[in-house]
């Protein structure tokens, strides 16, 4: 890891290299294979953590104790936030999807970054404000669509934290498994299988393994966002 790794993450994007270099010194960085668990919901937790390289999933039990997926966060975002501002316990789970390197912060470290780096408050906030808004669109989807068109819905989620576009098209790499997809929308595996074999027919999609491409993405965002 060195400070041009940090410039990569949209939160410090914006900072001079000698702040790169301070941030750096205070940061450690841990590595978790798939399906590791990260953080556990009611943990009591003083740390940020920074995904680097890899993919998370922020879960949550159902009350009848399925696995509902809150969001899928790829390389660049970060996670653990909530504890650092109000020091309460963990409010998720966050497991690995796939092999991973996140950079950690203390607390107190963070904070003291906050106060003397506005612009780091800044970019936080707007994280922030990106994913409550989310929430609120995935909140309503769940509860207006039918399953197909929130598994729809959960594809356009996927492409926005996980997806690069070009020419047009959406590819997203290391597509989370069918079951994975299904908890997101709160549906079944079966519906997402049926779901995507249809997209793909209709030549909304293509997949290569576990590569999905949308390939008119301004168009499939107008059928289905």
């Amino acid at each position: 890891m060195n400070d041009s790794v940090l410039k990569n993450i949209p939160m410090f994007a914006d900072l001079r290299d000698e702040i790169l270099d301070k941030i750096f010194s205070l940061m450690q960085k841990r590595l978790y294979k798939r399906n590791n668990m990260i953080l556990m919901e009611e943990d009591v937790g003083d740390t940020l953590f920074i995904l680097n390289q890899g993919s998370v999933k922020i879960t949550r039990l159902s009350d009848d104790g399925r696995e509902v997926i809150l969001s899928i966060l790829g390389d660049g975002d970060f996670f653990g936030e909530m504890s650092i501002f109000d020091g309460e316990s963990r409010s998720a789970n966050v497991i690995a999807l796939e092999d991973s390197e996140v950079f950690v912060l203390k607390r107190g470290d963070f904070l003291d970054l906050l106060e003397k780096h506005p612009k780091i408050a800044i970019a936080l906030l707007q994280e922030l404000a990106i994913r409550l808004r989310r929430s609120d669109q995935q909140i309503e989807g769940l509860s207006l669509s039918d399953a197909e068109s929130r598994i729809a819905m959960s594809i356009i989620r996927l492409a926005e934290d996980l997806g690069v576009i070009k020419l047009g098209q959406v590819i997203i790499d290391n597509l989370p498994f069918q079951q994975d997809v299904a908890n997101m929308a709160g549906t079944s595996r079966e519906t997402v299988s049926r779901m995507l074999k249809l997209l793909e027919r209709k030549g909304w999609i293509q997949r290569r393994g576990r590569q999905l491409i949308i390939t008119n993405y301004d168009e499939f965002v107008k059928e289905f966002g």
